[in-house]
């Protein structure tokens, strides 16, 4: 019987190392019959995840010998930690591990958002077409943008931002407007309702709580600047998906990037298709050869010490 699950992708040098001293089942495609994960669980003292698997309920009690989760990211949301409190089960996340692959997805969403649709002409260009004044864009430098979160990941965005002449302004309402953060990295604090209405661009990086379900809603889009953008690689459920669909396609949103979703992946009765200067990844900002590399070997260490502990 495995000693660790891994039901979803992770670096396979560092499943191969854990391999070599546990009995691993790594099988990413395990989700898709999820009583196969469940059974796998019965005996396991640890479980690998990213954020597709949903750790609680049925699954979790069927967890009886669990020790440890290993979080390859650092949202929580699809783990029900007060569970993992009562029963003394260990979660470990890779803090830090991919915010610059997040901060690098950040940046080259806005580039493209403001070079509108310069990027995606190859069809036409091959055509014979020259759409040349139709995809005309606007230049980062000088431009504001606004960072709804502001922790590691949004520290890391700022400071890719400003190196390119950004201005750069955050809302995070925990953190006190006089902390040394602010001045250390040249941003300054806003209210979210200030912050929505002098951004260009607005980026999210706050975790998804009861506080933050649907923070950007149809009245925050409407507070917006005419034109300005948005992109979304936090999670799902923070921007209110139907209303963002309207802003774009009223005009009143001028481009959107999202990489996270409320239902991941998308079902087919999606309301983004056909949906005008969107931009959609499948979750993937934070996740590189690199930073797939760094979160797999800081997980793997995190769940070999705790094990060690309970041997």
């Amino acid at each position: 019987m495995p000693d660790i699950v891994i039901p979803e992708f992770m670096n396979e040098t560092v499943v191969a190392e854990l391999a070599a001293d546990y009995d691993v089942l790594y099988d990413p495609e395990m989700l898709a019959v999820p009583l196969h994960l469940e059974q796998a669980l019965r005996t396991a003292p640890a479980l690998i995840v990213r954020n597709r698997t949903q750790v609680r309920g049925a699954l979790l009690e069927a967890a009886v010998h669990l020790k440890v989760i290993g979080r390859l990211g650092v949202g929580l949301d699809n783990i029900d930690l007060a569970t993992c409190e009562r029963r003394g089960i260990a979660v470990v996340r890779a803090d830090l591990a991919n915010a610059e692959s997040v901060a690098e997805y950040v940046i080259s969403g806005i580039l493209m958002l403001m070079r509108g649709g310069a990027y995606f002409t190859t069809n036409d260009v091959i055509a014979g077409d020259w759409p040349r004044t139709r995809v005309i864009g606007r230049e980062v430098k000088g431009k504001t943008l606004g960072l709804v979160g502001f922790g590691a990941i949004g520290r890391a965005v700022a400071t890719q931002a400003i190196s390119l002449g950004m201005r750069v302004i955050a809302s995070d309402p925990p953190i006190e407007r006089d902390d040394e953060i602010w001045a250390q990295t040249g941003v300054s604090p806003y209210d979210l309702s200030d912050l929505l209405g002098q951004s260009d661009v607005v980026s999210i990086h706050t975790p998804l709580t009861d506080e933050t379900r649907n923070l950007i809603d149809g009245a925050a889009l409407r507070a917006l600047k005419p034109g300005a953008m948005l992109i979304n690689a936090a999670r799902g459920g923070i921007v209110d998906e139907r209303a963002l669909v309207e802003s774009l396609r009223s005009g009143v949103l001028g481009g959107a990037m999202l990489d996270v979703f409320e239902t991941e992946p998308l079902p087919a009765s999606s309301c983004f298709k056909d949906v005008p200067n969107l931009i959609l990844t499948p979750h993937i900002a934070g996740v590189t050869e690199e930073s797939n590399a760094r979160v797999s070997a800081m997980v793997a260490t995190g769940v070999r010490q705790v094990l060690e502990r309970n041997q």
